[in-house]
C-alpha cells in the first residue's frame, strides 16, 4: 500500500505495525520481473546488525545478509531459467514468524523506461488506442510507473506497485513503454519487466547525477544551493513542506473534514446528486476550484467478507481523500496526476458484509474538475491468484458507475492556491535523478529506452554534452557495462520562433549514436507539426524494439536504422548525398522532401531532389554552385526520406556552420 498518499493518521498506525520488521523497497514487490540470466540483487532495511535470510522457491538453501549500520542489507540470489511465476521469502532473525512473501515473482528482461511527456504519453490517448488496450491481455509483461518525486539528495526508494500487462492497467501506462514490451514480449516468448520513470516538460540536467553534473559549469549554483538545503542551511520552506501545509489547512477547514462527510452515518438527503463518471461542468462548477464531496452506499455480498477488496474510481482531477465508511483508504496529494486512475485497497478486517459508504473528497485546483474520466473502469472487485479468471479480471465486481450523492465543499478561495513552485523543483540539476532514478540503482536491468529533448531545445548545442554524460552516468550507477541505451529523436513540431534549434537539438541527438551500443528511432514521418505530442506512437515502441531485437537480442537479419548521411559529391550544380543503411533508398509519399541546397554565400533554398540507386541528388535553379545540403532542417518539416525496411532518416546536414544555440 502506498503510505506516503494516505491521510497521517492511517501512515502513523502502518508504520507503527511496521517497527522492527523487515522492509523492501516498492521496486521488489509481488508480481515484479528480476533480471534473468545473472544473480538478482535483492535489499531493503532492518535492524541493526539482524541477520537476513532469503530463498527463491527454485532454491535449495538459503542465502543470507546482515543489515549494516544504517540498517541496510544487500544479497544476491541465483535465478532460475526465464519464466515463473516463482516465490522469495525472507525472514528476518528478529521476526522469524513474520516473513515477507514475494508471491508472483517472473524472471525475464527488465528494462528501464525514461524521459519527458511523449515517454509518458499513456496508452489510453494515442491512435487507435481502444484496439491497442485491448490487445494489452500479456500476464507475463509487468508494468511498475515510479510516482513522480524530487529529492536533493539520491532517494533510497520510491513509490509504485508492479502490475500485470492487461487491458484493466494498460492504458494508463506509458504508450511507448507498453508496445516496446509487447514487441520484446512475442518475439522473445519471455517475461517482460517494464520500469516506467517520466516526468513531463523536464530537462535531461534534471535526470542526470549531481557527480556528473558538477563537470559543467553552469550548474555549480544550483547544486551548490540544494547542498547546503540538504545540509539544513538553507531555511527556505521547501515546496513539499508549503504543500502540506495546504492539506493541513485544507483539513482544517474544509466543511466537509470538520464536519465528518466521509462518516457513516451521515444524512445526505439534502445533498445533491451527480452521474459519475462525470465532470464538475456537468454539476454547473465548471469555474469551481476547490472540494467537492461525493459518497455511495453499497452493499457488500455475503461471500466478500473478509477478502481484500479493490476499490477502483479511475482518474479524477486533480487530487482526492477516499474513504471507506469513515476510515481512510487512499488518497492522491500529488497535482498533475489528473489521468492517474486510483486504485485503493480495503482491507480484509473492514470489507464485511452489508452497507458501506465509500466517501471521495475530490480536489480541483485548475480547470474544470472531474471524476472517472477519461476512462475507469469504477467498481468494487475482489480476487486472488485461484479465482483469477482465464482473462486476468477479477471473478466478481461491482460497478460504481451511475449517481452518487455530492456537496460543494471549500473553494479555492478558503484554501488559498495550491502550491506549485519553490526553487527547488523537478527542473532542478539532478533532482529527478534523485527522486526517480536513485531508488532503481540495484536493481539489475537489460537496458534503457528514453525519449526526452525537447525541453532542452534552446540549448540544443550544450546536449550535445549533455546527453552523452546521461547515458555514461547511468551506466557507471548501474555498473553492469555498457547497457543498452536506445532512444527516440524528438519528432517535427513548429515550435514558436524556432531559428533552427529544434534540428539542433536533433542533430546532437544524432551525434550521441557515437557512444557505444546506443540505438536512435527516428520519427521525422510520424510527427504533428500542430502538437508537440504525436499520437501516432505505435511506430515509436515498434522501432525501437528493432534497436533491442537487434543489436541486444541477436536477430541480425532485423533493420533498425534508417538512412544516415554519409557524404557528400558535388558535380556541377547537383549535390550527390550518399548514406550507410540507404538499401532501397526511396521517398515515402508525395509531400515535398524537405531539402535545402546553400552556395558559398550560406543562405538555403529549397531544393529538388532525385533518387539515383542508394544515393539522392539534389539541385536548387538558384544555386550554381552548392556548398551544402541540409534535410529536414526546419522544426516542423516531415521527413519523406526512407530505406527499404521502412525506416525514415533523421535530418542531417553536411556543412559544420556555427550553431544558432551555441552562445546558450
Amino acid at each position: 500500500m502506498n503510505t506516503r498518499l494516505l491521510a497521517p493518521t492511517l501512515c502513523a498506525l502502518l508504520a507503527a505495525s511496521a517497527a522492527g520488521q523487515v522492509r523492501l523497497p516498492a521496486i521488489l514487490g509481488d508480481g515484479m520481473v528480476l533480471q534473468a540470466g545473472e544473480p538478482a540483487r535483492l535489499w531493503g532495511w532492518a535492524e541493526v546488525d539482524e541477520r537476513v535470510a532469503l530463498r527463491g522457491d527454485w532454491m535449495d538453501d538459503d542465502v543470507h545478509a546482515v543489515a549494516d549500520h544504517d540498517g541496510r542489507w544487500s544479497c544476491r540470489l541465483p535465478t532460475p531459467a526465464p519464466g515463473g511465476p516463482h516465490t522469495i521469502t525472507i525472514r528476518g532473525a528478529y521476526a522469524p514468524d513474520a516473513p515477507i512473501v514475494l508471491d508472483d515473482v517472473l524472471f525475464g528482461e527488465v528494462w528501464i523506461c525514461s524521459g519527458q511527456s511523449n515517454m509518458e504519453w499513456q496508452l489510453a490517448f494515442i491512435d487507435d488506442a481502444a484496439a491497442e488496450i485491448a490487445a494489452a491481455d500479456l500476464p507475463d509483461v509487468r508494468l511498475f510507473d515510479v510516482a513522480k518525486a524530487v529529492a536533493m539528495e539520491p532517494a533510497d526508494d520510491c513509490e509504485g506497485v508492479w502490475r500485470r500487462c492487461d487491458p484493466g492497467t494498460a492504458g494508463s501506462f506509458s504508450a511507448v513503454a507498453a508496445i516496446y514490451g509487447r514487441q520484446l514480449h512475442e518475439a522473445l516468448d519471455v517475461p517482460i519487466g517494464l520500469i516506467s520513470t517520466c516526468w513531463g516538460g523536464t530537462s535531461i540536467e534534471a535526470w542526470t547525477s549531481a557527480e556528473t553534473l558538477r563537470d559543467f559549469d553552469e550548474f555549480a549554483a544550483p547544486l551548490a544551493r540544494m547542498q547546503r538545503a540538504a545540509d539544513g542551511d538553507d531555511h527556505e520552506p521547501s515546496l513539499a513542506q508549503r504543500q502540506s501545509a495546504w492539506w493541513d489547512r485544507l483539513e482544517r477547514t474544509d466543511p466537509g473534514m470538520t464536519g465528518h462527510w466521509m462518516g457513516a452515518q451521515l444524512d445526505v438527503s439534502a445533498w445533491e446528486v451527480a452521474a459519475l463518471p462525470g465532470t464538475w461542468a456537468a454539476l454547473g462548477l465548471g469555474d469551481f476550484d476547490g472540494c467537492v464531496w461525493y459518497r455511495r452506499r453499497i452493499e457488500l455480498p455475503d461471500d466478500w467478507a473478509g477478502r481484500e477488496v479493490v476499490l477502483e474510481l479511475g482518474p479524477i482531477d486533480d487530487m482526492d481523500m477516499t474513504f471507506w465508511d469513515g476510515q481512510p483508504i487512499g488518497g492522491m496529494r500529488e497535482d498533475g496526476r489528473w489521468t492517474t486512475p486510483r486504485r485503493y485497497s480495503i482491507p480484509p478486517e473492514l470489507a464485511t458484509a452489508g452497507h458501506h459508504i465509500v466517501a471521495v473528497c475530490a480536489v480541483d485546483t485548475g480547470g474544470t474538475g472531474s471524476v472517472g474520466l477519461p476512462a475507469g473502469p469504477m467498481q468494487l472487485s475482489w480476487w486472488d491468484d485461484d479465482s483469477r479468471d482465464d482473462d486476468g479480471s477479477a471473478p466478481a465486481t461491482l460497478p460504481l458507475e451511475g449517481l452518487w450523492s455530492y456537496r460543494r465543499g471549500a473553494s479555492a478561495d478558503d484554501l488559498g492556491p495550491w502550491p506549485r513552485e519553490s526553487w527547488f523543483h523537478q527542473h532542478m540539476p539532478s533532482a529527478l535523478f534523485n527522486g526517480m532514478i536513485a531508488p532503481l540503482l540495484p536493481l539489475r536491468a537489460a537496458g534503457f529506452i528514453w525519449y526526452q529533448g525537447e525541453a532542452n531545445r534552446p540549448r540544443a548545442a550544450r546536449y550535445r554534452a549533455l546527453f552523452p554524460a546521461l547515458i555514461r552516468d547511468w551506466r557507471n550507477h548501474w555498473n553492469q557495462g555498457a547497457l543498452p541505451f536506445y532512444y527516440v529523436q524528438i519528432a517535427p513540431y513548429g515550435y514558436r520562433s524556432d531559428s533552427g534549434e529544434a534540428a539542433e537539438l536533433r542533430e546532437a541527438q544524432t551525434l550521441a549514436l557515437a557512444e557505444p551500443n546506443t540505438g536512435m528511432a527516428v520519427t521525422m514521418d510520424i510527427g504533428n507539426p500542430r502538437d508537440i505530442h504525436p499520437t501516432d506512437k505505435r511506430p515509436v515502441g515498434e522501432r525501437l524494439a528493432r534497436w533491442a531485437l537487434a543489436r541486444t537480442y541477436g536477430r541480425d537479419d532485423l533493420a533498425c536504422s534508417g538512412p544516415m548521411y554519409a557524404g557528400l559529391d558535388v558535380v556541377g550544380t547537383e549535390a550527390r548525398l550518399s548514406f550507410e543503411h540507404g538499401g532501397g533508398l526511396a521517398l515515402s509519399n508525395s509531400a515535398p522532401a524537405a531539402f535545402t541546397v546553400a552556395g558559398p554565400d550560406r543562405v538555403f533554398h529549397p531544393a529538388s531532389s532525385r533518387i539515383d540507386g542508394e544515393t539522392v541528388v539534389v539541385w536548387s535553379e538558384r544555386v550554381a554552385e552548392p556548398v551544402s545540403v541540409r534535410y529536414g532542417w526546419g522544426a516542423a518539416d516531415q521527413g519523406t526520406l526512407i530505406n527499404g525496411a521502412g525506416l525514415p532518416a533523421p535530418s542531417f546536414r553536411t556543412d559544420d556552420w556555427p550553431l544558432v544555440s551555441a552562445a546558450r
